[in-house]
């Protein structure tokens, strides 16, 4: 496995393919010391830049001499672009799969072309942002795949049946369910992937007499402990008094006043925010006094051309349009006309009179309207029960989507006028804060007396920090999620705050911890559909097709349920029999009975840990390539 990146998820990666997959990676990173790469965009690319960059290589030959870092398996090469030098000694010619996780999605594009040019049976794993440019260069590389490797076949390749399809992953997309349910206590986690929605609740412990409703299926039982002091609830180091991901119906039953994480509803809900086409609502252009100015100033007009269809014995059309001339003083003056002629005109004339100062100010409220929907809402006098939202760069654009999704009250802060995510703000029409939330008076702006979860997603850990230590001197019992760069780190942070404030609800999340399995899991091929997390531990989902998993095939779907492991959810009928990439969620039979066989062409949904899904699919995976 080849890995290549310039932050801390890329490093994240080669530790999970290392530790749980069992894989030798190569690890691709800038030169020590250099920052974060700029985007591609606007340096020189003539090719003597091949020739400049300098490639170091660091091979660890395990004798564990002075000064060796590396783990075991690990091969790291400093290189301050990917380019096809820089790939070509990596070793993608001769790899299984490549991930580009670079923070720059031209620079993924760019090594992703360059490496299914070296390697068309190349398993691609890409990081970009841009969701619709990433489906876009998902099917064109599965296309040059399918083509290369002689089937005609996307996405498949080879004529042995390995899978070399190319897979487009977010970090953003990939937390932002984590961090917004981390903020919900007891609110559903939902993944969404490729029309399949899972929908897993996480239940508090029954009371007396009560029985928990078991839902679907329980996918896992919650720590036993409400704090622990040690900094490690919820992780892999817990213990048994840790999380239980994919329990045995014995452990549900004897693990009694532990909370659950059950399947609950499993349905598509279409796609999410439609968008907002055409301006604002045409009640919303005037205010209440000026429509019933408006609306007096009609009646009075009526009742003048009703007035004089009985005067002046008229057509009430005509006396309608005669009306309409007086009122814009464009009629002639009725100066041989009956004595109540002459004073409907006048009177028509002053209705206009009165008529034009209403038209002006209409006009003005109307382009005020338009002026202010395009430009930041304040958060309103007597919001309450919302969540406030700091940053919006990549990861609080795509959190702020998910909690709108949910119809929940949210307040950004961003001192930036020109983030990322002030376009969505705009068009979801969320109240923004705009300043330095390290200042005084930024939060009190955003309500946070009031508010009920801080979401702190900027980009420096010391600004999350220290503003969610300011909100807690104002509200000791608020409830905080900090996203914090090295999981390490955030599990210190956790550890103090929970300590310094036990009666209060505090989560710190690393994004590369809570993104690096779904990339890992996508490089061992296209079958992960999707992560929970279950407090500090991630759950996936995956579609397997059953033939050639030892596992799996010929067993029944209870002999198949490996408690901790692995569970069969549902199969896939819409899976094709050769397991080409069909569309989970169109076909699936989620009332699968313990006693159905599992058979060789059948594509199964199941649920896994991450050694569990190593343990299913690693070999598997090794021996195809």
């Amino acid at each position: 496995m080849v890995v290549c990146g310039d932050d801390g998820l890329a490093h994240r990666l080669a530790a999970e393919l290392r530790g749980v997959y069992r894989e030798q990676v190569t690890l691709v990173v800038p030169p020590t010391g250099r920052g974060v790469r700029q985007p591609m965009a606007g340096r020189a690319r003539a090719a003597s830049v091949a020739l400049i960059d300098r490639v170091v290589t660091v091979v660890n030959r395990g004798n564990g001499g002075s000064g060796d870092t590396l783990a075991p398996g690990e091969r790291v090469v400093e290189a301050a672009e990917p380019t096809e030098a820089v790939l070509a000694g990596a070793g993608v010619e001769r790899a299984a799969a490549l991930a580009l996780v670079y923070d720059d999605d031209e620079t993924n594009i760019r090594a992703a072309l360059t490496a299914r040019r070296l390697n068309p049976r190349l398993r691609l794993v890409l990081r970009l942002y841009n969701r619709r440019l990433g489906q876009y260069i998902e099917e064109l590389l599965d296309q040059a795949a399918g083509l290369t490797g002689g089937d005609g076949a996307p996405g498949r390749g080879g004529t042995d049946g390995a899978d070399i399809s190319t897979t487009v992953l977010s970090d953003a997309d990939t937390a932002a369910p984590a961090l917004v349910a981390t903020a919900l206590v007891g609110s559903g986690k939902v993944v969404d992937a490729e029309g399949l929605l899972l929908r897993a609740v996480e239940r508090r412990p029954p009371g007396p007499g009560e029985v928990a409703d078991p839902g679907l299926c329980t996918l896992a039982l919650l720590s036993a402990t409400s704090n622990d002091p040690a900094g490690d609830e919820g992780s892999e180091d817990s213990g048994e008094q840790g999380p239980r991901l994919l329990p045995d119906a014995a452990a549900v039953a004897a693990a009694t006043g532990r909370g659950t994480v059950v399947l609950e509803q499993l349905s598509y809900s279409g796609p999410p925010l439609p968008t907002r086409r055409g301006g604002p609502p045409f009640a919303s252009l005037f205010s209440p006094r000026l429509r019933w100015s408006l609306a007096g100033l009609v009646a009075a007009v009526v009742a003048l051309a009703v007035a004089l269809t009985v005067v002046a014995r008229d057509n009430p059309l005509h006396a309608t349009y005669v009306t309409l001339l007086d009122l814009f003083a464009i009629n002639e003056p009725a100066h041989h006309e009956s004595t109540g002629r002459q004073v409907l005109q006048l009177l028509s004339m002053l209705v206009g009179v009165l008529l034009l100062p209403v038209l002006l100010a209409a006009v003005l409220e109307a382009l005020g309207t338009f002026r202010t929907a395009s430009a930041l809402r304040k958060p309103p006098r007597g919001l309450s029960g919302h969540i406030v939202l700091l940053g919006l760069g990549k990861i609080g654009t795509r959190v702020l989507t998910r909690l709108r999704e949910l119809h929940i009250p949210v307040v950004c802060v961003e001192a930036d006028p020109e983030a990322r995510g002030m376009a969505v703000a705009r068009r979801l029409r969320v109240p923004v804060v705009l300043g330095d939330v390290t200042q005084e008076g930024v939060l009190e702006a955003a309500k946070i007396h009031r508010a009920d979860a801080l979401l702190a997603l900027t980009s420096a850990d010391t600004t999350n920090l220290e503003s969610v230590l300011y909100a807690r001197s104002v509200r000791p019992d608020l409830r905080v999620v900090l996203r914090l760069y090295d999981d390490d780190f955030a599990k210190a942070v956790y550890r103090t705050l929970r300590t310094a404030h036990p009666s209060a609800l505090t989560r710190s999340r690393s994004v590369s911890h809570l993104a690096a399995p779904a990339f890992a899991g996508a490089m061992m091929g296209r079958q992960i559909l999707g992560a929970i997390p279950v407090e500090r531990r991630v759950l996936l989902f995956a579609a397997v097709v059953v033939g050639g998993c030892a596992p799996l095939e010929g067993r029944t779907v209870g002999e198949a349920f490996r408690a901790g492991a692995w569970r069969v959810l549902a199969l896939d009928t819409a899976g094709s029999a050769s397991g080409e990439e069909g569309a989970p969620g169109s076909g699936l039979v989620w009332d699968l009975p313990d006693t159905y066989v599992l058979r060789a062409e059948d594509r199964v949904v199941l649920a896994a840990t991450r050694r569990g899904l190593a343990e299913l699919l690693g070999p598997r995976a090794r021996s195809a390539t």
